[in-house]
């Protein structure tokens, strides 16, 4: 039985991303057409989860409250659009604390299956603008979808391997949700 779960990279595939950090609600401004494509997902019988590296909150530039609330925001944006987020797994921690969630580890990934009483990420998807959400979904088994918005394109040009890849390319999320729905009715 084949998972239907996209896990979803927050900075760079659902809102704008920045060198400096998203460190407050007014710095997360979302793509619109994001907001609609996991409307458009959940609509067709897909869970949207979310993976997030978030450390920033290590770094202190930004505590859990304002990603809480950030988080709120982006989940009453996806209600208002007729979606649902199933879950939503950040890792605080900063790239040297050793810790096992942050992308390219798969902690996150299985959290959010253990969270969602998955078997197994068989099946689905992980999208995301960096080569750390692409390793991750390798390792946890998910099929993976780089999209050019955020830092995708850096990625790509840095990685030019990627493009030969079993991995698949699209112009943003949208871009991706209308090829997986087509092909997913087909």
């Amino acid at each position: 039985m084949t998972t239907r779960l996209v896990i979803l990279d927050r900075d760079g595939v659902i809102n704008q991303d920045s060198d400096d950090y998203i460190k407050s609600l007014d710095e997360w401004l979302p793509y619109p057409s994001a907001i609609e494509a996991i409307a458009r997902l959940h609509h067709a019988g897909w869970r949207v989860a979310i993976a997030t590296n978030q450390s920033g909150i290590a770094r202190g530039y930004y505590d859990e409250g304002v990603l809480s609330d950030m988080h709120r925001h982006m989940q009453s944006l996806v209600h208002a659009a007729g979606g649902e987020l199933a879950y939503i797994a950040y890792c605080p921690h900063g790239p040297n604390d050793g810790c096992h969630c942050r992308k390219p580890l798969p902690g996150m990934l299985h959290e959010i299956r253990q969270a969602l009483c998955l078997p197994s990420l068989e099946g689905s998807w992980m999208v995301g603008d960096s080569l750390r959400d692409m390793q991750a979904g390798e390792a946890a088994g998910c099929r993976q979808a780089l999209v050019m918005t955020g830092k995708g394109q850096r990625t790509l040009d840095k990685h030019p391997d990627l493009a030969s890849s079993n991995m698949k390319i699209f112009k943003d999320l949208a871009g991706f949700t209308d090829w997986l729905l087509d092909t997913s009715s087909a």
